[in-house]
């Protein structure tokens, strides 16, 4: 038996609302909550994903440079890389060392990976 369950994937950044909004368009999932200091990224209010706090000196990932570590990424299944890629620079991404690597405007790492045989496509209705 499980001891719990995942409720969301906390992410310390310096604006909580912008990080918030750059993961809503990419996932295509609404804000579910934003007091300012606290982010909620999720399909609902009743369903966890991926929250945003608010932390003034938080220091941006140098990856691949160990200096500062990448803390956390998250990979993100993807039908398309290239226009998956292109999409995410609209929004704000920055290209990082590596394949399809990015940083979020808060400069936590992640990567657009193709979406495995055994999901369904990501553009599916």
């Amino acid at each position: 038996m499980p001891v719990g369950r995942l409720h969301h994937l906390i992410v310390d950044c310096p604006d909580p609302g912008a990080s918030a909004r750059f993961w809503s368009e990419v996932l295509g999932q609404p804000v579910t909550y934003d007091d300012g200091d606290f982010a909620v990224v999720s399909a609902d209010t009743a369903t966890s994903g991926l929250a945003f706090q608010r932390s003034p000196d938080q220091r941006p990932a140098t990856w691949p440079d160990p200096a500062v570590p990448q803390q956390m990424h998250l990979d993100v299944m993807v039908d398309d890389q290239p226009a998956a890629a292109e999409a995410v620079r609209a929004l704000g991404a920055r290209q990082l060392d590596g394949d399809y690597v990015f940083a979020d405007p808060a400069g936590h790492p992640f990567c657009l990976i193709p979406r495995p045989g055994w999901a369904p496509p990501v553009n599916q209705a």
